[in-house]
């Protein structure tokens, strides 16, 4: 066999070797960036390298398969969804303790699906595997939730809170939070928890004319 011959083969056997290479690379990144979502475009900014990002995520992934994850029984999850009724029924009166609640509350269902409950930042590393679609909800929650405590927050900041807390909690519940009555008309759809606004709390002026017209 001729030196150019051997040189042409080597460098045949060269690229093929890449092409795989690039190909299972490809693949794995591939299969990152549809389980974690958006989550992995936000890791790869935060460490500025795509290679880290892919072994953290990695990483993540190991943790999640070795936690035992449980679905909610059915009762469980309607005595889930009448505790949160209860927060949406606290928040028209008192919106700082109510989203003190909704924390609570979240944090609560967490535990039971079986997810540590530990340090802030290990519950959303934790909780990326499978819920990385609302995680940003309860990164917003969780700041306002700090703001709440630091009195800080206003009532439309705590309303928003506790939109962005539904959404996860919804997502780890499997069902609605709170139930929406089926549509009676044709052609039309009911709206995802996103879409339905937290209730507006209570205004002293409403209290005061409740008042008055049971006198």
């Amino acid at each position: 066999m001729s030196p150019v011959i051997t040189i042409v083969l080597i460098i045949v056997v060269l690229v093929v070797i890449a092409a795989i290479v690039y190909g299972v690379q490809a693949g794995r990144r591939k299969k990152l960036q549809s389980t974690f979502g958006p989550e992995y475009d936000r890791v790869v900014a935060d460490t500025g390298n795509r290679t880290d990002a892919e072994k953290e995520l990695r990483e993540r992934e190991k943790r999640h398969a070795e936690l035992e994850l449980k679905e909610l029984p059915p009762e469980s999850q309607q005595r889930y969804r009448a505790a949160w009724e209860d927060v949406q029924i606290q928040f028209v009166d008192n919106p700082s303790e109510a989203v003190g609640t909704a924390d609570e509350l979240v944090t609560r269902l967490i535990a039971e699906r079986g997810y540590p409950t530990g340090e802030y930042d290990e519950r959303l590393a934790d909780l990326s595997v499978e819920h990385a679609s609302t995680l940003q909800h309860y990164r917003d929650a969780h700041e306002i939730s700090e703001r709440n405590t630091a009195g800080s927050a206003t009532t439309e900041d705590l309303r928003q809170a506790l939109v962005h807390y539904r959404a996860l909690f919804t997502d780890l519940l499997g069902i609605d939070a709170v139930p929406t009555p089926p549509s009676t008309t044709p052609g039309t759809t009911t709206s995802s928890p996103d879409d339905e606004p937290a209730p507006a709390p209570r205004r002293d002026a409403d209290t005061d004319a409740a008042t008055d017209n049971r006198r």
